[in-house]
């Protein structure tokens, strides 16, 4: 039999490679970029979303506010969409009888729970390129951390062959499913990599930073206790009441999700589109706080897939003020257009570009050997 202790998993005291992942690393899994969501959800395509009441409320909220031409494919941009809820509710306006200020907060919500919608279409699987990006970071260089600014699970549950004899993924945030509380007993029990972890003798397991600086798919949040659940695999939402749902196991029964310490609707902990971010909420925070602190004292910084954004003015800002001009930058993108390259060259002229796509670099021993040497 084997012998099982309790041990700290250690961080060494600087990081070799952070990587950020943008959408264009999820996309080759098929999860939509943000340009495509908008279109998906008031096309009328998905009859999920066109049938549900959350769908033609918002679809009637965009066309009365809103000119698109879906046979040219010319929609409006989902920032200028949330800049515009956004400003009502900044400045605690109605745009009109119809639309009073508590209901522009409603449709905001339900426009959130429609892109969590759209985007968990395409999460249900494994990724074949982010379980190759697993075993490139195995073979050659556990630590590592990661930021990401998706809000698809596809990374984690790529991650599951590592799971427990090589590492385990630490999201950086304390869940309800660390505590084994009674009010606990019907969920799915998490282990805390920042705790001691039950080690098998002669095993040697390492801890994952996974930040999610944007929120995810799978975290549910409660706005009375101010705490954050965990569901692994529930990640269903009835698009008619706006509801979590969740399954028992085996018997597959649906239900739906509360928080169990007092009962509160869960909402959505993701963060949209748009130029008027809000990051003063508490997970977002001590997330950016998280992610800042893995870039300051990584020796590398490797973009995958993300464009740095215009509206991502909050990232630009993080990456500028912990970015010294010695640190070194690679950018794997495709797209080789001198605006993105002007994008990273603002943060630091030590930038290095490599024009392929996230699905031929993980398949590039050449390449992985190049970054992670």
């Amino acid at each position: 039999m084997n012998n099982t202790a309790e041990k700290f998993l250690r961080y060494l005291p600087s990081r070799d490679i952070v990587f950020i992942f943008g959408a264009g690393a999820s996309h080759a899994d098929g999860v939509p970029l943000q340009k495509d969501m908008l279109p998906m959800i008031i096309s009328g395509n998905i009859k999920e979303i066109e049938s549900s009441a959350i769908g033609k409320i918002v679809t009637e909220f965009i066309k009365e506010n809103f000119e698109f031409n879906p046979l040219t494919n010319q929609y409006p941009q989902l920032e200028a969409v949330f800049g515009f809820i956004d400003y009502f509710i900044q400045q605690n306006e109605s745009l009109s009888a119809k639309y009073t200020n508590d209901i522009i907060r409603d449709i905001k919500e339900y426009l959130i729970k429609l892109i969590h919608y759209v985007v968990n279409l395409r999460t249900d699987k494994q990724s074949h390129y982010y379980h190759l990006f697993w075993k490139a970071v195995q073979k050659r260089s556990s630590n590592i951390s990661i930021i990401t600014l998706n809000y698809d699970t596809l990374l984690e549950q790529a991650f599951d062959f590592l799971f427990k004899n090589h590492g385990y993924i630490d999201y950086c945030i304390q869940f309800m499913n660390y505590e084994r509380s009674p009010e606990m007993q019907d969920y799915n029990f998490w282990v805390n990599p920042r705790e001691p972890v039950s080690i098998i003798e002669n095993e040697n397991p390492i801890p994952y930073k996974i930040i999610k600086v944007h929120g995810s798919l799978n975290w549910k949040y409660c706005n009375c206790c101010n705490q954050t659940l965990l569901t692994p695999w529930d990640r269903k939402i009835d698009l008619n009441h706006g509801k979590f749902l969740g399954y028992t196991y085996p018997d597959n029964q649906e239900y739906e999700f509360h928080c169990p310490i007092d009962g509160t609707e869960f909402q959505t902990l993701i963060m949209p589109p748009t130029y008027l971010k809000t990051i003063h909420q508490q997970i977002i925070s001590q997330l950016l706080a998280e992610a800042s602190r893995e870039i300051r004292i990584a020796k590398k910084i490797v973009f995958i897939g993300y464009s740095l954004s215009s509206s991502d003015v909050h990232i630009k800002a993080l990456l500028k003020k912990q970015i010294n001009p010695d640190k070194e930058i690679i950018v794997i993108n495709p797209k080789q257009k001198e605006s993105l390259e002007l994008n990273y060259k603002s943060l630091n002229k030590n930038v290095k570009f490599i024009y392929t796509n996230f699905e031929e670099f993980v398949n590039n021993e050449q390449e992985l050997d190049s970054i992670f040497f």
